[in-house]
């Protein structure tokens, strides 16, 4: 299942240098992953009170453009990877003229919150791997 998700840069985003932050876009990529598992129906929320989570144990980024002030962004994320304990997602980060500006790769792994061990992917998530 891919997903896409749209933010405007705000004033808080900007550096001295007058682009987005290259932190920011880490947190645009989470904001898209959050709306990922919610489309999935795989709310973090519920999956912490059933004691599961994610973990991320890889992370890549690669800034190809700058962002500036008021541009909309669309953030597409895709399911790229399914392992026995883990997956890996590649998120693009694309400005309003369509212009690949951000490419992101995260690799997670699922989580029992109660023995601190890594577990096999919840259905729930593993099915839109497919």
């Amino acid at each position: 299942m891919i997903t896409n998700y749209e933010l405007r840069v705000k004033e808080e985003d900007i550096d001295r240098l007058g682009h987005v932050n290259y932190n920011k876009y880490i947190s645009f990529s989470e904001h898209a992953m959050s709306d990922w598992y919610k489309k999935a129906g795989s709310d973090w929320r519920e999956m912490a009170e059933r004691k599961f989570g994610t973990v991320v144990v890889n992370l890549n980024v690669s800034y190809i453009k700058e962002a500036r002030l008021g541009e909309v962004l669309k953030i597409v994320t895709i399911p790229t990877e399914l392992g026995t304990k883990s997956f890996v997602f590649k998120q693009e980060i694309y400005n309003e003229q369509e212009e690949k500006i951000t490419e992101i790769t995260k690799k997670f792994v699922m989580f029992d919150l109660s023995t601190r061990k890594g577990i096999v992917v919840l259905d729930e998530i593993a099915r839109h791997f497919q």
